[in-house]
């Protein structure tokens, strides 16, 4: 079993206040009416052309909830909810007291397979942040900060609707015109696989090749896997044409998840 790891490239934005719950499922991505103190979503708030500005897990709190989000996105994000407040009863802060531990606490809202987390004042964690990282690349988890910045990527590209962080039925939110769009089409070409490294890692970020052209980028590594954004057409095509594939001038075999074959046939067959 591992020992509670600290997160501190992750940060915590406070979001309180009566109108706090009205407030935020009026922006971001993901549902939050009626969740229990203690519940926790992904979801993220997006541009108006549909771009990832921050992703984040929210929790439920006595006074609102808590945004665990990428610490360089921290301040991007905490000035945009202060745009958004207008006169709303909320009060919008990071708190440098609140930290983000990994292998202790309540399951990741993304998947089952990814550690556990919790979001508290105090840690007695002491583990290597690398083990967290090749924890949650094998759970194919994509993490802001190190995999994609900001307003750099829409949610397909790193598989949000497909990890609960999108609610399409829950009505308006910032961005939500384009990235219904492209559900509705079935248009999303460029997707986020998990690879194997059975001839090491290369540095990351770096060009995903099929034989020699570039279809994605291999954005990081750990524990003999890694994380790929790649199109997904594309890397069909060289399949189909026998190629192989590799990054930093080795060879790597990528997972192919149960929604791979619906979502290539959708791209075959746009609506």
């Amino acid at each position: 079993m591992n020992s509670p790891i600290r997160l501190d490239h992750r940060a915590v934005i406070l979001v309180n206040g009566a109108d706090a719950e009205t407030f935020l499922q009026g922006l971001l991505t993901q549902d939050v009416l009626n969740l229990s103190s203690g519940d926790r979503r992904y979801g993220a708030l997006l541009t108006p052309q549909g771009k990832i500005i921050a992703d984040m897990i929210l929790q439920r709190s006595a006074d609102g909830f808590l945004l665990d989000c990428d610490a360089t996105v921290a301040p991007r994000l905490l000035k945009r909810l202060q745009l958004f407040r207008l006169r709303a009863a909320v009060t919008i802060e990071v708190d440098a007291e609140f930290h983000v531990t990994a292998f202790e606490g309540s399951p990741d809202p993304r998947s089952a397979a990814a550690p556990a987390r919790r979001i508290g004042s105090a840690s007695r964690a002491g583990g290597e942040v690398g083990v967290y990282h090749a924890a949650r690349i094998a759970a194919g988890l994509p993490e802001q900060g190190v995999d994609f910045g900001s307003e750099d990527v829409f949610p397909a590209d790193i598989d949000m609707d497909l990890l609960a962080g999108v609610d399409f039925r829950k009505g308006c939110f910032v961005g939500q015109e384009v990235v219904s769009r492209m559900k509705r089409r079935g248009t999303a070409r460029r997707r986020t696989l998990k690879v194997a490294l059975p001839e090491g890692a290369p540095e990351t970020p770096c060009p995903l090749l099929a034989a020699d052209v570039e279809i994605g980028t291999l954005t990081s590594t750990g524990g003999g896997f890694g994380l790929a954004r790649i199109r997904i057409d594309r890397m069909a095509e060289a399949e189909a044409a026998g190629q192989s594939f590799s990054a930093g001038g080795r060879g790597l075999i990528f997972d192919r998840p149960a929604w791979l074959a619906d979502e290539l046939a959708a791209l075959s067959h746009p609506k």
